[in-house]
């Protein structure tokens, strides 16, 4: 990413995102090696009156986590640090990647209950902007957290749960870096168990018809939608008993890597060079994919390989609006001039009780929108959040917006707790930064 890194602070070129949208010049960088070492450099850099933020892999697509001050690599912070079979919990430091953690957990014999489709954040990055999958009756990453531990800003270690200062628990689970440095996790966990993943194209109309069914009848429900098509893919996983039949080497190369990947790199490519060609490579790309059945182990089921790299937009809606405005964004693309070349996905999450949590308080679907990178996204996204803003909608915290305080505060009836609680912990915004002050106020 061109960003030297040193544990006791080096002068810093431009730190980049994945997506290669944000980018950011430090003053310094710091990758402590234990939590003492993270204590002292925030109270360094409070001294010093220099703002922090710590960055994970950089897959949110706002400036979240960018700085002008001191940045911190949580990376040396890995690794499982206790597991409670009687408790049902793991305890993992900030800086795991959801990926680590995932193999290693299954090498014990436990898994999460639900996790998103990309497991490349770290579990600090990936709870702070409340990373969900799609679920029926279990929630987003954060949903599952039972206890964490934050580095404030006047330098000291917090710990809080639902008995431990339960109001900072309330809100720090999806903490968008406001409120400290999350130094590290205690998930709940359970017993490994089997996923059956059946995998189908089932026309627009059908799908939005059946939506409510499909949700009900199924422990994870999602779709994806080709803008200037008729046509979606489905994917409906339900736990089973097993045993694991994986999909084949050659079918699993196929469907993960050469059309997920390979031809759809060279398709998006193609794409942005000749936008006239996408309603065609649509037509083409959204028949491509064939129905299969499979089971496997969760993380092998929910996750997936994303190489081609994108920008995304992602609105939680409260559910029963959700095929509504999926209707409208489809007229929308279809009478304007947009080339739309990545699918639309569509998922859902029950209500959780984290204050700016997506789903906080509602039962949820979102919809997301994708442009290649490289490719002009704000017509498209302008438009889409036109629609979602329209349903009270919400939008990630790690993915592209343009929602302000104010707006904010309509939306989140908790919104008001959120910066009460960051006015107490972090009075001179030790951890703030231009992205924050929009989002929360100043």
């Amino acid at each position: 990413m061109g960003t030297a890194t040193a544990r006791n602070g080096s002068t810093a070129t431009a730190w980049r995102n994945w997506a290669g949208n944000v980018t950011a010049t430090p003053t310094r960088v710091v990758t402590p090696a234990s939590v003492g070492e993270l204590q002292e450099a925030v109270r360094r850099a409070a001294g010093d009156g220099l703002r922090v933020k710590a960055v994970g892999t950089g897959h949110s697509f706002t400036a979240a986590a960018a700085t002008d001050g001191v940045l911190v690599r949580p990376q040396a912070l890995a690794g499982i640090r206790s597991i409670d079979r009687a408790a049902g919990t793991v305890t993992v430091a900030a800086g795991t990647v959801l990926k680590d953690l995932n193999r290693a957990l299954a090498a014990e014999g436990l898994s999460l209950t639900n996790m998103g489709d990309i497991m490349e954040q770290t579990v600090s990055g990936a709870t702070s902007t409340g990373t969900h999958g799609t679920g029926r009756d279990s929630a987003s990453i954060a949903a599952q957290i039972r206890s964490l531990e934050l580095v404030t800003a006047d330098g000291e270690l917090l710990v809080c749960s639902e008995k431990e200062n339960p109001e900072v628990f309330a809100a720090a689970r999806v903490g968008i870096g406001a409120l400290g440095i999350v130094t590290a996790i205690t998930f709940a966990v359970e017993p490994l168990f089997f996923l059956t993943a059946r995998e189908e194209p089932m026309g627009f109309d059908r799908v939005t018809a059946e939506f409510e069914e499909h949700f009900a009848e199924n422990e994870h429900f999602e779709f994806y939608w080709f803008p200037h098509t008729g046509n979606c893919n489905t994917k409906r996983n339900n736990r089973s008993q097993g045993p694991a039949a994986p999909p084949g080497p050659v079918s699993g190369w196929i469907e993960d890597e050469l059309l997920s990947n390979g031809l759809f790199q060279a398709v998006n490519t193609l794409g942005r060079a000749v936008p006239a060609t996408i309603p065609s490579i649509a037509r083409v790309a959204s028949r491509a994919l064939s129905a299969r059945t499979y089971t496997d182990i969760p993380y092998k089921v929910f996750t997936s390989p994303r190489r081609v790299r994108f920008v995304e937009m992602e609105y939680a809606l409260p559910r029963e609006a959700v095929v509504g405005a999926l209707r409208e964004l489809r007229a929308m693309v279809d009478r304007s001039r947009l080339r739309i070349s990545f699918p639309v996905e569509v998922r859902t999450a029950p209500a959780d009780d984290i204050a700016l949590s997506t789903a906080s308080g509602r039962d949820t679907a979102y919809i997301a929108v994708h442009m290649y990178r490289g490719t002009p996204y704000q017509a498209y996204f302008t438009a889409a959040e036109h629609i979602f803003t329209a349903h009270g909608g919400r939008p990630h915290w790690g993915k592209v917006h343009t929602r302000d305080a104010e707006y904010f505060s309509r939306v989140y009836p908790r919104f008001g707790e959120f910066t009460a609680l960051r006015d107490r912990l972090d009075p001179n915004r030790v951890f703030g930064n231009d992205y924050l002050r929009r989002v929360l106020g100043s």
